[in-house]
């Protein structure tokens, strides 16, 4: 690190991480170091339409530059694991696209490997960054809507999509769950941990990834979590927290919330708003350099025991609806 500035390489400069890339100069301190491709004309592109100083044309050479302090790995979910781990291994900090891996033994080993190394290691939901998902745990933990009894989400997106889109292939780790699912789930594990009893079902793909799926979590507390996610039709992608003294509703986009609502019975609904620049990306960003600058090696807000409690869910639910990858 240069002073106060952390310096960020991208592994896999594609769609999400150009958003990424967007959002970044909204954070104090970040500095756009270095892009590294498979092709060194795409690191070369991204680079000069995002100002990044640097662009490599290996993953193993961005791994290696010692002008980059952490790199965001945004390739497809198959490739993470492999993007990731040649980044610990060469001793860098790693910001993981969701979901970090493709299933619970593989981001146990990534999580180990951090740790054996001392690196810090976060995987990117962003959701759990946003300043209104915070506001939300932080109303619900103080008891403004009581003891919480529900939570409804959905996120489902247009079709079709054609066999080859990485959302319908399983060698790209395609499916509505780990895509969109993770989103309705990491907003229940919020809120309500880990469940007692989880049950889902999927209508599939001819490739044999879920386009349509459901989950039905329930827990010791009594409360219960209904949760949609699907790659064949646009849902309303909102989402509910019911408590036994009121209800917090999120708007259509719930994953990246600028505002919410707040009912209780016998008051006028209250609305918190909370805008911000760019895409919302800057969040887990700012997340992860104050981390780097206070010499921690993960952060309490994205855990890698959360990240290891949702995978181990997202596993039993995906062998439930038949999905191998």
């Amino acid at each position: 690190m240069n002073g106060q500035n952390v310096r960020w390489g991208i592994l896999g400069p594609g769609g999400i991480a150009s958003t990424f890339a967007a959002d970044l100069p909204l954070v104090p301190g970040a500095e756009l170091a270095a892009v590294g491709s498979r092709s060194a004309a795409t690191a070369e592109a991204f680079a000069r339409k995002h100002g990044f100083a640097r662009a490599h044309g290996s993953y193993a050479d961005l791994a290696a530059d010692d002008g980059v302090d952490v790199v965001y790995v945004a390739t497809p979910h198959a490739f993470h694991l492999e993007g990731a781990m040649l980044c610990v291994e060469a001793g860098k900090a790693v910001l993981v696209e969701k979901p970090i891996t493709l299933d619970l033994p593989s981001a146990a080993q990534l999580v180990q490997a951090a740790r054996t190394r001392g690196v810090f290691l976060m995987e990117a939901m962003w959701m759990r960054l946003n300043p209104a998902i915070r506001k939300i745990a932080e109303l619900v933990a103080g008891g403004a809507i009581g003891s919480i009894s529900a939570i409804h989400a959905d996120f489902g997106l247009q079709g079709p999509f054609a066999a080859s889109h990485r959302l319908r292939d399983p060698a790209l780790g395609g499916g509505a769950l780990l895509d969109l699912g993770v989103y309705p789930i990491h907003l229940t594990h919020l809120i309500l941990g880990v469940p007692a009893t989880a049950h889902a079902w999927a209508h599939l793909t001819p490739e044999g990834v879920d386009e349509n799926t459901g989950v039905l979590l329930g827990y010791a507390s009594g409360a219960v979590a209904a949760l949609t996610c699907s790659i064949n039709g646009a849902s309303k992608n909102t989402a509910s927290i019911t408590g036994t003294d009121g209800r917090i509703d999120l708007p259509e986009g719930f994953m990246v919330p600028r505002s919410f609502v707040l009912n209780r019975p016998g008051r006028a609904p209250e609305t918190f708003e909370l805008p911000f620049e760019g895409s919302g990306y800057q969040f887990e960003a700012a997340e992860v350099q104050r981390c780097l600058l206070a010499g921690e090696l993960e952060s309490p807000l994205m855990s890698h025991d959360t990240t290891l409690e949702v995978m181990n869910l997202l596993d039993t639910l995906r062998e439930q609806v038949g999905v191998v990858y």
